[in-house]
């Protein structure tokens, strides 16, 4: 079985696109489908179609329920500004599905055992702790408890797969909008019980474009143009 793992489309429907060419038999999504892009209500579709399992990230959160994002000083306003915008143009059934998705999940498939967070064990919706440079012992502790054969998270856009003991913790990276330099679409394939980090190209312009049309100011149009361009740059914790 070919387990497609995505996470941080935010919004953006060439990127999503191009990274479901791949080919897969279950599709788990680790949540934040909007902000910061142009395409909320495709992405919001194409999800809701084809996951086997979704679950709702820090920017879903806020804005099917109207509350902060918590994200960095560096991205705030631009969070906000493409929230707000994202808000007024999702029907109510679709803020319904995404208020209703789940903070993390535990399943079962292809004879593993999975537990997926947007973020992490500890802080489902926006902890940041987990990175490649978490020393291993730190590591046991953020994921203590968690009795699973893969641990997928998302919310640092940073791709990472670490084995643990005999527990993977996997990151696919972003779909949406890449910060490790690389401006490419992120996301991970499991297959027989081995994880791949995979790559993407997609047609920037069209998001791009699609960006340019949004009813935002040229800065902050321009700054999300940057990111993409540039796959970053990385701020720390943000999302």
């Amino acid at each position: 079985m070919r387990i497609l793992v995505l996470s941080d489309l935010h919004a953006n429907l060439a990127a999503l696109e191009a990274a479901t060419a791949e080919e897969f038999d279950r599709l788990i999504c680790l949540g934040d489908l909007v902000g910061y892009g142009p395409s909320q209500n495709e992405v919001i579709g194409f999800i809701r179609e084809r996951a086997f399992v979704a679950i709702r990230g820090n920017h879903d959160n806020a804005l099917s329920l109207d509350v902060d994002c918590r994200c960095s000083p560096a991205n705030k306003a631009l969070a906000e500004a493409t929230l707000a915008y994202h808000r007024t143009l999702l029907s109510s059934e679709d803020l319904d599905w995404l208020r209703a998705l789940p903070g993390s999940v535990e399943f079962k498939l292809d004879g593993y055992r999975f537990a997926a967070f947007h973020a992490t064990p500890r802080d489902p919706l926006y902890g940041y702790e987990i990175t490649a440079e978490l020393p291993d012992d730190q590591l046991r502790e953020e994921i203590e408890g968690v009795k699973a054969d893969f641990i997928l998270l998302g919310h640092t856009h940073l791709p990472m797969v670490r084995g643990i003991g005999s527990r993977v913790v996997v990151n696919p990276g972003s779909v949406g909008q890449p910060r490790d330099g690389n401006p490419e679409c992120s996301y991970a394939l499991i297959e027989d019980g081995v994880v791949e980090l995979r790559r993407a190209k997609y047609d920037l312009s069209r998001t791009v474009d699609a960006l340019r049309k949004l009813p935002l100011s040229g800065e902050l149009i321009d700054q999300l143009i940057s990111i993409l361009e540039q796959g970053g740059p990385r701020e720390g914790p943000d999302c």
